[in-house]
């Protein structure tokens, strides 16, 4: 795989939090590449170190050792390239559903009407246009991760990284989460890296990884299937 091809490189990357007899190793030595067009989920329990891991490769944490590059994004900040759908509430309260969508591109420096527009078809890529004017607080659980996903959308990013985006939702709703990843990621040409606990989530991309203890282990592939059968979750 060409350099440009790679979109986020981990090299022996760890990170550790605390110091001495209090530190803790949330991830240690972890090798691992994302392509452009990957389709990638992140299994594993609660604190085995996949949302770290995540954190690394979206530069919200820095490598204790090891290195993460970046070496098929353009110059430039990693945040405009990668874009991050975290677990939890995510919105700001005081904005309405059009303006959080708009903040990242606002913040960027992109003039209010254009960030909106393009905020506005984000929302639309997730069927959530009718949400425009509405308040977080008006929003169901799902309806708050759809526009989480549409915030990230808006800067049209290389790498799509979503941290146990259907967590908080039930079944049925985060299949649905799964299924507007899928789609606007492939409408936006971008690579997904999922971390997840779910095994229904994980089925639904091409690819597993799993972490264990702070420990990336060997990839693995499910049976053949066309992309498009494992974004309609249809089983081989």
């Amino acid at each position: 795989m060409t350099t440009p091809d790679v979109l986020v490189r981990c090299q022996n990357a760890a990170r550790t939090f605390g110091r001495g007899s209090a530190a803790v190793v949330a991830v240690h030595g972890a090798d691992c590449e994302v392509h452009a067009g990957d389709r990638i989920a992140i299994t594993g329990p609660s604190g085995s170190g996949k949302s770290t891991l995540l954190h690394l490769m979206a530069a919200l944490e820095r490598p204790t050792t090891g290195t993460v590059s970046w070496p098929g994004l353009p110059d430039g900040p990693v945040a405009a390239q990668v874009g991050v759908v975290f677990q939890g509430p995510s919105l700001v309260p005081a904005l309405d559903v059009a303006e959080n969508a708009a903040l990242p591109l606002v913040l960027a420096g992109v003039p209010e009407n254009r960030a909106r527009r393009r905020a506005l078809e984000s929302l639309a890529l997730v069927a959530a246009a009718d949400l425009a004017t509405k308040l977080p607080e008006e929003l169901s659980g799902g309806q708050a991760q759809r526009v989480a996903v549409a915030r990230v959308l808006a800067l049209a990013p290389r790498l799509v990284l979503a941290d146990e985006p259907t967590g908080q939702l039930d079944r049925t709703t985060g299949q649905h989460i799964v299924d507007v990843l899928l789609d606007a990621a492939d409408t936006i040409g971008a690579a997904l890296v999922v971390t997840t606990h779910d095994p229904a989530v994980a089925d639904r991309l091409a690819v597993r990884w799993a972490m264990h203890e702070g420990r990336l282990h060997a990839a693995s592939d499910p049976p053949r299937r066309s992309q498009a059968a494992v974004s309609r979750g249809e089983t081989p």
